[in-house]
């Protein structure tokens, strides 16, 4: 997960480098101060934007009193449940990088010290390597523009909101199940009516204790199923708008490609391609899809991919590549799975799908981005 963005040549004299360890109940600092030695530059603050700035301006005023005037700052904090408040920072002047918090380096002994001002110190330590010029050392979280993090809520938004019915629908059904009633579908919309019919497996009516808690969880999937239904509207005018935004218009370059509806390219879109990235590698680890070999001496085993990234990307490029196989035959990543798998079992295709996921994922990138064609890919044909 490579940050994709250049960084200017730091002239150290003259930068203040920041390294902020976020918590509910004080955020710890880690800094280094032109002119002064980093172990008297740490100390926490409370946890709110303004007492930053004004331990910023306390570093400021210390380096300017050692003959070292600050012309610029980078700041840098670990991706979490703060968001990407950078944004504010960014509004005074100040660099930011978001690092990924399982990128970093850590002590690998059993009983290692940890602590707010160890980790703000280790943060510190990546940062500077990175600033070198060692982009090994860490990893850098590509940040979204605030309207197109915005738009994606929608998009999470939807898939919460299925998660909430596969569970209400198997409330039901575990209710149902114990009264030895069956043959029944929540998601019809005769479901009142059939329910008020339903028996038990001795014949008898549903118990009425039974019964009102289906209806109370009836309710709440009709409500979920309303708000589903207003999601998917207006996924779908971005889709058919004659004129949209970047985003758009990768979601409609997406669709015309047989195989990719419209929910799955709205996630791709909205969970990857609007973000920027250096190549397709730091794509594919974006999403989660690279291996992790462990090969050490006489060891040599493959893992598994590092599930290190986007959760919702990985899940619908794994079901989009089972896809691609049965609407794209003549697609290259399908001949180069076809060649691999062969006649082999099905565990070997369950693995292999996974590399295909992660070459199409860069394929579909590339097309919308710099408008390279799948090689092989047929186009859905125009109504």
């Amino acid at each position: 997960m490579n940050h994709s963005t250049n960084i200017l040549p730091v002239d150290y004299d003259q930068t203040l480098v920041l390294a902020i360890e976020l918590s509910n109940k004080s955020w710890v600092l880690a800094a280094q101060v032109p002119g002064l030695s980093q172990t008297k530059a740490k100390r926490t603050i409370e946890p709110n934007k303004n007492d930053l700035l004004v331990a910023i301006n306390g570093y400021r005023t210390r380096a300017a009193a050692a003959g070292r005037p600050v012309k610029r700052v980078i700041a840098s904090y670990e991706a979490g449940w703060c968001g990407f408040w950078q944004r504010w920072l960014i509004a005074h002047d100040i660099e930011v990088h978001v690092v990924q918090p399982s990128s970093v380096p850590v002590d690998r002994r059993m009983r290692r010290a940890k602590s707010d001002g160890i980790d703000a110190e280790l943060l510190l330590r990546t940062l500077l390597a990175w600033l070198r010029g060692e982009p090994r050392v860490c990893s850098m979280v590509p940040i979204p523009d605030e309207a197109d993090e915005d738009a994606r809520r929608c998009v999470r938004e939807r898939s919460e909101l299925v998660s909430e019915r596969v569970g209400l629908v198997n409330r039901i059904g575990a209710i149902l199940a114990t009264l030895g009633a069956d043959d029944y579908n929540p998601l019809l919309q005769s479901r009142r009516r059939r329910l008020t019919e339903l028996r038990t497996g001795l014949g008898n009516p549903i118990p009425p204790n039974a019964l009102a808690k289906i209806a109370r969880l009836l309710t709440r999937l009709e409500l979920v199923l309303v708000q589903i239904a207003e999601l998917e509207l207006e996924r779908d005018a971005v889709a058919k708008t004659d004129a949209p935004d970047q985003a758009g218009k990768m979601i409609q370059q997406l669709i015309r490609l047989r195989g990719i509806g419209v929910q799955s390219a709205t996630v791709l879109v909205r969970e990857a391609f609007v973000r920027r990235f250096a190549n397709g590698k730091a794509l594919g680890s974006y999403a989660g899809l690279t291996s992790t070999p462990y090969n050490s001496g006489g060891i040599d085993r493959e893992r598994g991919i590092g599930k290190a990234g986007n959760r919702r990307l990985r899940t619908v490029m794994v079901e989009l590549a089972w896809l691609w196989q049965r609407y794209q035959p003549g697609a290259t990543q399908v001949v180069w799975f076809r060649e691999r798998v062969g006649s082999t079992g099905r565990r070997v295709r369950k693995v292999m799908v996974v590399a295909l996921a992660r070459k199409l994922l860069v394929a579909l990138w590339r097309f919308v981005i710099d408008g390279v064609m799948l090689e092989g890919a047929v186009m859905k044909p125009s109504i």
